[in-house]
């Protein structure tokens, strides 16, 4: 199973809460900036509260990227010490983009989100109407550009990991029915095509 790290890269995004992550395994590493020596109260208690999963990196040195570098050795680290890593930066530093698209061409999940409730996994859980389950997995799939997947099965294995492997296979399948549905996808035997240009 793999393990969820979300790297916060503090001096960029500043979230207000951490309630997205109830009842969701994550480890969570917040990146400060050498000038940030204060978090706002109800932050650090959610991340107290997450217990050994969380935990602060203070950046001692100053620069233009100091905490992106930071980032990036972390999850260089951390994809060394854990195969099963599957890594979601939080930052609206688009800067990031080109490491995630490296990241995957060494078969390093890895993707970039600008808050924390936009975690695909996060954003659409079981609860979530179908709708907008389909709309969940579609920003996930254009976000891997070349990388996504071309068969039917690859395609709901795909799914099934931005719902942390909980669907069962008959609203996998009912998932994939609607990506075609409403024009997202096409399937010609066991070949998907995409077409993402109604995406909302």
């Amino acid at each position: 199973m793999k393990t969820n790290y979300l790297l916060i890269d503090y001096e960029n995004v500043q979230p207000k809460s951490l309630s997205a992550l109830n009842g969701h395994p994550f480890r969570v590493v917040v990146f400060l900036g050498a000038n940030q020596t204060k978090v706002p109260l109800d932050f650090a208690r959610a991340l107290q509260a997450l217990g050994a999963n969380a935990e602060y990196v203070q950046i001692s040195g100053r620069g233009p990227n100091a905490v992106d570098f930071h980032i990036a050795f972390t999850i260089g680290e951390l994809s060394k010490a854990d195969p099963n890593a599957y890594f979601h930066i939080i930052s609206g530093d688009t800067g990031f983009d080109p490491l995630v698209a490296y990241l995957r061409t060494k078969g390093i999940p890895a993707q970039r989100s600008e808050a924390v409730a936009d975690v695909p996994g996060l954003r659409a859980s079981n609860a979530t109407p179908q709708e907008a389950k389909a709309q969940a997995i579609v920003r996930n799939l254009v976000s891997r550009g070349s990388g996504r997947p071309r068969k039917v099965r690859t395609l709901s294995n795909t799914i099934n990991a931005i719902f942390q492997k909980s669907l069962a296979p008959s609203e996998l399948a009912s998932l994939v029915r609607e990506l075609e549905r409403l024009g997202h996808i096409s399937i010609e035997g066991e070949h998907v095509s995409y077409r993402f240009q109604d995406m909302p």
